[in-house]
């Protein structure tokens, strides 16, 4: 074999090495996150003062919940959506996403606090509302509230991540926080859990509720995850005795929060591919001429 051949053999594998590194400078360029990136400060700040219903943010939310209610009461999807471009009621759920992540107890309980006002004021005032509204019928925006399905946590999840991404930027003027609102829909459960109290029908209280809970369960996931990914800094206490108390209970709270979804997920996986292949059965067995399945339970 000459010198050229051997020369180029050598050659082959470093420009398969100089490609694969192009090829890899190449994407990492085009997926980072530093383009934009704000400061940990600031995005914590901005996260801790949308964790507040206090004021304006309270009467927003009052009449984000009368306006969802309307639009579940009459049937509206156009009316729900609006609803839920206006409710401020992310805050709270990525607050705890946050705080987790960066180990921040204070911004914990503030989160924790509001998140709860949150869920009564809602409730409170979407019961209130059914209570005198002399329409009472089971809509089908209503009915989607009820029943969580697999799609809901996936939903949540790429909501979730979309929206933090979206928080951990300078400019947060663009459609994407307004459009997590609208994709995670979280108004819209807490308004049909008022509907099952006001109209006593307590499945339709718990179906809303578990679907408000695994809307918010998978948000907060989904910020934490993008916390971690971006390296935040972990809160450190002078007091290491406090520290490793703190410590210890955020770990409880983060596992009592987390491992429910886990479960959940599964579960509604396994119920997602149990209807998917029943109703394949069904359509294979039931498959006669001129005949049509209406229902099968």
């Amino acid at each position: 074999m000459s010198d050229m051949e051997n020369s180029e053999l050598k050659e082959q594998p470093r420009h398969s090495f100089r490609l694969w590194a192009e090829f890899r400078a190449f994407m990492r360029d085009r997926f980072s996150l530093e383009d934009d990136k704000a400061s940990q400060d600031e995005v914590a700040a901005n996260i801790s003062k949308g964790t507040e219903f206090r004021g304006v943010n309270l009467w927003v939310l009052i009449c984000a919940t009368m306006v969802a209610s309307l639009g579940l009461n009459v049937n509206s999807a156009a009316v729900i959506i609006g609803a839920m471009l206006i409710s401020p009621i992310m805050g709270p759920i990525m607050g705890i996403g946050l705080s987790l992540g960066i180990n921040d107890f204070e911004l914990l309980k503030k989160s924790l606090r509001n998140y709860a006002l949150m869920f009564v004021v809602a409730i409170v005032t979407s019961t209130a509302y059914f209570l005198v509204s002399p329409l009472s019928s089971n809509s089908s925006e209503l009915l989607a509230r009820t029943v969580p399905t697999t799609y809901d946590v996936l939903i949540a999840l790429f909501g979730g991540l979309a929206g933090i991404v979206a928080q951990t930027r300078q400019d947060r003027t663009s459609t994407v926080i307004p459009g997590v609102a609208i994709a995670t829909a979280l108004i819209p459960p807490l308004c049909t859990a008022g509907f099952g109290l006001a109209t006593g029908q307590i499945r339709f209280f718990f179906g809303a509720f578990y679907l408000f809970f695994i809307n918010s369960v998978f948000i907060a996931l989904a910020t934490y995850a993008m916390v971690r990914f971006l390296k935040y800094e972990k809160k450190a206490f002078i007091d290491k005795v406090r520290e490793r108390n703190v410590k210890r209970l955020m770990m409880v709270i983060t596992l009592v929060t987390f491992i429910p979804s886990v479960v959940i997920g599964f579960h509604m996986v396994r119920v997602s591919l149990f209807e998917a292949a029943a109703d394949k059965y069904v359509s294979q067995v039931f498959n006669f001429p001129h005949t049509r399945v209406i229902e099968c339970n």
